[in-house]
């Protein structure tokens, strides 16, 4: 049996579907799926496409490793390196996102790679969140504002490294801080680091070791757990105010040196 075959069936039964199911999910039909299931055929490069995109799994991986040994675990070990993707459902087959409790953070250290610890975790649905797999990280302290202490990150699964946007915001785990919440700045290239900044200026930026980087989330959304008071929100729009104001008077600045 070729692992793609193997592997389209594996993937449609984690999903609890039925082939016609499964086949009205990816816009072709079922004897196209019974077809690829049962070795008649094998999916062409744009029916693999569709495959990768609904699953979130490369087509490298699909085709060349066997995914039964995820079993019904969240994620498989290919050599030194992790894939996950989205199989947990609810009973109307939408995905579902884990919550990683606030008392039970300092625990994901030592529980991000076991697969009962990922599946004892609470579950809820966001129906608007984009495709992949995501998590939900609860934020301590003041070094994000406005992101406030008790908040939590909504953050998709960063695969590659090396799809890391510069600048952008991501749930870090690392050996030795485990979970955090910063601003990313990729210096993998000339570092083999990354430079990992709070928005919070009273806290200084560090680099970490690309070696030490267990897991990358991507910022997707924020569900506060308490409401804003009124100077927070002024403050916010303040500092909104002055970051634009900064990026104006920068601009200015290039004109008037070009002029002269």
């Amino acid at each position: 049996m070729r692992k793609i075959q193997a592997n389209i069936r594996h993937l449609r039964v984690l999903k609890n579907f039925s082939q016609e199911q499964f086949a009205e999910e990816l816009g072709w039909t079922r004897s196209v799926i019974g077809s690829y299931e049962e070795g008649r055929s094998e999916p062409s490069i744009e029916r693999l496409i569709d495959l990768s995109n609904y699953f979130n799994i490369p087509i490298d991986i699909l085709v060349k490793n066997d995914l039964r040994l995820a079993k019904d675990t969240s994620f498989i070990d290919v050599g030194n390196k992790r894939v996950l993707f989205p199989i947990t459902v609810d009973e109307a087959n939408e995905d579902l996102i884990e919550i990683i409790p606030a008392k039970a953070s300092a625990g994901y250290l030592q529980g991000y790679a076991d697969p009962e610890y990922i599946e004892q975790l609470q579950k809820i649905k966001l129906p608007f969140l984009p495709t992949g797999t995501h998590r939900a990280f609860p934020i301590k302290g003041d070094s994000m504002l406005p992101v406030k202490d008790g908040a939590f990150v909504v953050a998709k699964y960063i695969e590659d490294i090396n799809e890391l946007k510069d600048g952008r915001t991501y749930i870090v785990l690392t050996k030795d801080d485990g979970l955090v919440y910063k601003r990313v700045y990729n210096r993998i290239e000339e570092e083999q680091s990354l430079i990992l900044h709070s928005d919070n200026k009273l806290y200084a930026p560090y680099r970490v070791k690309i070696k030490d980087v267990l897991e990358l989330w991507e910022f997707t959304c924020c569900i506060n757990t308490q409401e804003y008071d009124e100077n927070e929100l002024k403050l916010s729009s303040i500092v909104t105010m002055f970051q634009d104001l900064k990026v104006e008077l920068k601009s200015i600045k290039q004109l008037n040196h070009l002029e002269l």
